[in-house]
């Protein structure tokens, strides 16, 4: 009885202490944000010509030519007629003629009762006029993203509902302070660091409180992320490449240069933190609960046998992790790698091409990151768990 009565005090305390952290995190969050916050803007424009984005409903297709291309691989080609009432904005209950583009590439044919949003442009004189911008796929997003919610709640339970607190909070964390920080100035790399540790600490606290393994789970978490983005940094000055060659920065240098203090060289190696953490987080945690049970199934192991055994345990997760990473590198960029083996492009040309060089930072570093937090993490919690009180 006694032992329980403790047990339950030691939750309390943990408890506490958790809201603690928790606590302190909302008031440096909501501290960062005013620090960031993007400065007011002047509104719509009111005179002159401008263009919206408004949502309407298809009520009637006056005329439609559109048909499958079999060189497009069965893509649709062709153009729409509609009346479709708007739904949304100023002219919100006016129903308008617009006409629908659709090419392999964009826009999708519409049928009676589909939604649409639609770019309404108004101009000087008070007249205005629409076309389809695109199927309205809003409900079918929110749809797939509540199958993702329904499923982890049901196979989760409350440690899904714990973790989907934690992907709400990094989603809010890059949104409302990542991005207006960095185009206000701030330092990329010390920025982005800073910003994956703090998520880090609050994920962790949020899916198993203060203790001991979530503790030694951040440290090693951290750890890895720093390795990933020093060597990085690193395999950029050998290779001489930098943000700069990423893929579409080119609208971010025009940003730039019309006086955006955004700083572009390190947005590859801050790329490589942000895509390592979910990684190093996965494998530092899932080693320190598996050593926390080990340490308590044989209290008597040493210090050295701990991390043996946490180190077995580490290099199943190695190869399946690296593996991930690395696939995702490549699946995010099929369709160009695709495109590339098309060209059967020269040994010489291909090992010199930036595309290989920026693929090779981005998934090497991270797998990097991946790998060395497994001995990091053993090496703390061998230490800790096995700390003479």
């Amino acid at each position: 009885m006694a032992l329980k009565q403790k047990k339950k005090a030691a939750a309390l305390r943990l408890d506490w202490g958790a809201l603690a952290v928790l606590f302190a995190a909302a008031l440096l969050f909501a501290g960062a944000r005013l620090l960031v916050r993007p400065e007011a803007s002047g509104g719509a424009a009111s005179e002159g010509d401008y263009v919206e984005y408004e949502n309407g409903r298809v009520r009637e297709i006056l005329s439609d030519s559109t048909e499958r291309d079999a060189a497009s691989d069965g893509g649709w080609r062709g153009e729409q007629l509609l009346l479709v009432e708007v739904k949304t904005g100023q002219y919100a209950g006016e129903t308008l003629m617009v006409s629908n583009y659709v090419g392999p590439l964009y826009g999708v044919p519409l049928r009676v009762g589909d939604g649409c949003t639609m770019t309404v442009s108004t101009y000087s004189d008070g007249t205005h006029r629409a076309s389809v911008y695109e199927y309205d796929r809003a409900w079918a997003v929110i749809a797939v993203v509540a199958a993702f919610l329904l499923v982890t709640l049901l196979v989760g339970g409350r440690t899904g509902a714990k973790s989907l607190l934690g992907l709400a909070f990094t989603v809010l964390c890059v949104l409302l302070l990542l991005f207006p920080a960095l185009l206000k100035g701030a330092p990329t790399l010390p920025t982005t660091f800073l910003l994956c540790a703090y998520v880090a600490a609050v994920s962790f606290v949020l899916l198993g409180g203060v203790r001991k393994k979530t503790v030694c789970a951040l440290l090693g978490t951290v750890a890895g992320m720093a390795l990933a983005l020093g060597f990085a940094l690193a395999a950029q000055a050998l290779l001489r490449v930098n943000g700069l060659r990423s893929a579409d920065v080119e609208p971010l240098l025009q940003l730039r240069q019309t006086g955006t203090p955004l700083r572009l060289t390190g947005l590859l190696a801050a790329g490589v933190v942000i895509s390592s953490l979910g990684a190093v987080m996965d494998v530092a945690m899932s080693l320190s609960s598996a050593m926390a049970e080990v340490r308590a199934a044989d209290p008597s192991m040493d210090r050295r046998a701990l991390f043996r055994s946490g180190m077995n345990v580490g290099r199943d997760m190695v190869g399946t992790m690296t593996n991930t990473l690395i696939l995702a590198f490549l699946g995010s960029g099929l369709v160009l790698i695709l495109y590339i083996y098309t060209l059967s492009p020269d040994v010489h040309q291909l090992a010199s091409s930036a595309y290989l060089a920026l693929e090779t930072i981005s998934g090497v570093s991270s797998s990097i990151g991946v790998v060395l937090s497994v001995p990091i993490t053993a090496a703390i919690c061998a230490f800790a768990y096995t700390r003479e009180k």
